[in-house]
C-alpha cells in the first residue's frame, strides 16, 4: 500500500510533457482542478476524462503506475462514495430498513468519485513529468510577482519542493520500519481502533527521528554547498518558453473555455 503512492514522483520519459516547461505544467494543472469544480453534468465529467486520458497517453508513464496511486486514497473515496450516497436528500431510489439511496445520492456519489480520481490522477502527472528542481523553478518563476511584496518566494518553492520531493523517501522509510517491526512481532492489523492506533507507536516514533535526522542532513549539506537563500542565485538551466509552451497554453484556455460553456447551458 505505502509503495502504491505514486504522488512526489518522478518518472524519466521522452514524452511531450516532460518537454513542457514547469510553469505551463503548473497552470495547466491548477486550470484542471478548477474545472473539475466547474463540472455539473455528465457530459462536463466526461470532457474531464477524456482530457486526463489524453495527458495520460502524451505522459507517456504506464497507465498501471499511473493507477496505483489511487489505492492511497481508498479510504478517503469509500467515505466519500458513502456520504454522498446514503446522506443526500432527494427522489428514493430504494429503502432497505433505515438504509436510504436516492437518485440525487447516485449521482452526487458518482461525481464525487470521479472528481477525486481525476484531481489526483491530474496532479501526479505533473509531479510524474517535472523533476523536483524543474518543479522548484517553475514554481519561484510562476510566483515571482509576490517579490514586490517581500514574499520569500524562493524559500516557499523551496520547501514545497523539498516535500513533495520527500514523500517517496518517507514511504520507503516507513516500509522498511514497519517491516521491522513486523518482524520483531509487532501487529499493526489486529484489535480494534484503539489497539490499531497504539500499535503505531513503535512505528511513528522511529519515522519522526528518521525524518528530523534526514532534514538535519540536508541542512547541512545545503550549508556546506553555500546555500544562502535565493538572493544572487543563478540558474544552469533558465527557464524558457518554447513553442510547445505556447500550443499548450492555448489549448489549455480553450479547455477552460470549453467547461465554462458546458456548466452554463447544461444544466
Amino acid at each position: 500500500m505505502l509503495r502504491d503512492i505514486t504522488l512526489g514522483q518522478y518518472y524519466p520519459a521522452d514524452s511531450v510533457l516532460h518537454r513542457l516547461d514547469p510553469r505551463t505544467k503548473l497552470f495547466g494543472t491548477m486550470i484542471y482542478i478548477v474545472s473539475l469544480f466547474l463540472c455539473n453534468s455528465w457530459i462536463a465529467y466526461g470532457a474531464a476524462v477524456a482530457a486526463l486520458a489524453i495527458l495520460i497517453i502524451l505522459s507517456k508513464v504506464p497507465v498501471g503506475f499511473m493507477f496505483r496511486g489511487l489505492k492511497a486514497i481508498l479510504v478517503l473515496l469509500l467515505i466519500s462514495v458513502f456520504f454522498n450516497l446514503f446522506f443526500t436528500s432527494g427522489e428514493v431510489v430504494f429503502r432497505i430498513w433505515f438504509i436510504t439511496v436516492t437518485k440525487e445520492g447516485i449521482r452526487t456519489a458518482v461525481w464525487m468519485a470521479v472528481r477525486l480520481i481525476c484531481l489526483v490522477t491530474g496532479a501526479s502527472i505533473m509531479t510524474l513529468t517535472t523533476t523536483p528542481n524543474s518543479l522548484t523553478d517553475g514554481l519561484e518563476k510562476s510566483l515571482g510577482f509576490l517579490k514586490v511584496i517581500k514574499v520569500p518566494v524562493h524559500e516557499i518553492a523551496m520547501m514545497m519542493s523539498i516535500a513533495l520531493r520527500f514523500i517517496p523517501i518517507l514511504v520507503e522509510e516507513t516500509d522498511k520500519i514497519m517491516k521491522a517491526q513486523m518482524a520483531r512481532g509487532a501487529d499493526f492489523e489486529e484489535g480494534g481502533l484503539v489497539a490499531k492506533a497504539k500499535a503505531m507507536i513503535p512505528l511513528l516514533i522511529p519515522l519522526f527521528v528518521s525524518a528530523f535526522r534526514r532534514a538535519t542532513e540536508l541542512a547541512t549539506a545545503m550549508e556546506a554547498r553555500c546555500y544562502h537563500g535565493g538572493e544572487g542565485r543563478t540558474k544552469l538551466k533558465p527557464l524558457k518558453y518554447q513553442t510547445i509552451d505556447r500550443v499548450a497554453y492555448v489549448l489549455i484556455f480553450a479547455f477552460l473555455v470549453l467547461m465554462i460553456i458546458i456548466k452554463i447551458k447544461v444544466k
